[in-house]
């Protein structure tokens, strides 16, 4: 249902943008710029073989808009309203999916939870636009231009699809010294990556102690990484005259931040990543591969799935029989789970990267951060997406979809296939290390 869901979006979107009036006057049809566009925004990566704002009409923009919206809103969210609009009821199937995408506990709260999300991504989205709106419209553009840009920022930036209308390929470089616009997109960025039940386990509860366990390792591993990823953006390309050196000096440390925050899963950028350093290009793939929060917009393996893996590390280390963390224990199920996503994860990685070097020829280091972008549906790039030929742009588009619906799949998956055994197999230990 998933797989088949996201190929259908997919394929509509590929359709449209086919259209003759999809693009600006003069440029030919392409199927697999149309397939890739299509794809990336379906999965909110954000990767781009053409310029958005020369090569798609404002019709091809809105239907790229749409396909960010639905793709980010979740398709498991959208058909289970499908099928109450179609049936007028749902069975515990669509229920259960409708809840491994929402991340809600109870079964029976999950029409609730479609409408809370709903809801929050409305909300959020309108008010990031309206502040974008009067930031445009200061810059100098017309109205009509401003409400067109806040809205559509806005919506991608919730959404963690770096596409942009600036054009030039530049995203947000314009903007370097503008903090209203960056702090703006970047809180977008973070309330989507987090998600809508953390957001409302925080506002019902109020108290850090009262917090469920999820809560507190998505907030606390999140502030982690975001700090630690800006603190060491910034150290690493603070001189770079191509990067961070060529921003005034007090706007460097916000500059570094927002850095920090879009490598998570957006894919906005304020410098060149194919100018900045290896070491900083090593830290910014760490934090695509992670991720977001889990039922969120964004991308890798996800803050939850890190995070149980760091308490498990963690535990071992203390000589603790069982994952413990803020006085809980997890399940070992949960930990094999988490082990499963990673280590598949870094595994088909490695191979997307592989292969974009045999087909385009590109350097490692640039392959494996336009694969982990893919993956991780950053939407970052050192340059080289404009340059793949068709066939490495196929399996990037390929990276997208798995980078998407992958690690929910699997999860999904694995779960359904626990099962209570009535007997344990004889122990029998074995060498590791």
């Amino acid at each position: 249902m998933l797989v088949t869901g996201f190929a259908i979006l997919v394929g509509i979107g590929t359709a449209l943008l086919l259209m003759p009036w999809a693009r600006e006057p003069g440029i030919p049809a392409n199927l697999v710029v149309a397939l890739f566009t299509s794809t990336s925004a379906v999965c909110v990566t954000g990767l781009a073989v053409v310029d958005t704002a020369t090569y798609w009409s404002p019709f091809g923009e809105l239907v790229i808009l749409g396909l960010v919206q639905v793709g980010g809103f979740g398709f498991m969210t959208g058909s289970t309203l499908l099928l109450l609009l179609i049936v007028g009821r749902t069975g515990l199937r669509d229920r259960i999916l409708a809840q491994a995408a929402t991340g809600d506990i109870a079964l029976g709260g999950v029409l609730a939870i479609v409408r809370r999300v709903a809801l929050f991504t409305l909300i959020v989205e309108a008010a990031g636009a309206a502040i974008l709106f009067v930031s445009f419209l200061a810059d100098g553009r017309d109205p009509i231009e401003s409400a067109w840009f806040g809205v559509f920022h806005a919506v991608t930036a919730f959404n963690n699809a770096g596409f942009d209308l600036f054009g030039g390929f530049r995203s947000l470089a314009d903007f370097a010294t503008s903090p209203v616009i960056l702090v703006t997109i970047g809180i977008l960025i973070v309330l989507g990556g987090i998600g809508v039940a953390i957001v409302a386990d925080v506002i019902n509860k109020r108290t850090w102690g009262r917090l469920a366990l999820e809560s507190k390792l998505v907030l606390l591993t999140t502030l982690v990484l975001l700090v630690g990823g800006a603190v060491l953006f910034g150290a690493l390309e603070w001189s770079n005259p191509a990067t961070l050196g060529a921003i005034p000096v007090e706007y460097r440390p916000l500059n570094a931040l927002f850095e920090s925050v879009t490598l998570r899963s957006a894919g906005f950028a304020v410098v060149d990543h194919g100018a900045i350093g290896e070491a900083a290009l090593f830290v910014a793939m760490a934090l695509m591969f992670i991720g977001g929060a889990s039922g969120s917009t964004a991308g890798g393996i996800k803050v939850n799935t890190f995070s149980v893996l760091l308490i498990a590390i963690v535990s071992t280390v203390r000589g603790q029989a069982s994952a413990e963390a803020f006085g809980r224990r997890m399940p070992d199920s949960l930990l094999y789970r988490a082990i499963s996503v990673a280590l598949l994860s870094i595994a088909f990685v490695f191979v997307v990267a592989f292969g974009v070097v045999v087909l385009a020829g590109t350097p490692f280091v640039d392959s494996t951060f336009e694969s982990i972008s893919a993956f991780g549906t950053v939407g970052l790039t050192t340059g080289i997406t404009p340059t793949l030929p068709d066939s490495a742009r196929i399996l990037v588009a390929i990276a997208m979809f798995v980078g998407r619906l992958g690690p929910l799949t699997l999860v999904i998956a694995l779960a359904a296939r626990e099962r209570s055994l009535h007997y344990r197999p004889a122990l029998e230990s074995m060498r590791i290390g």
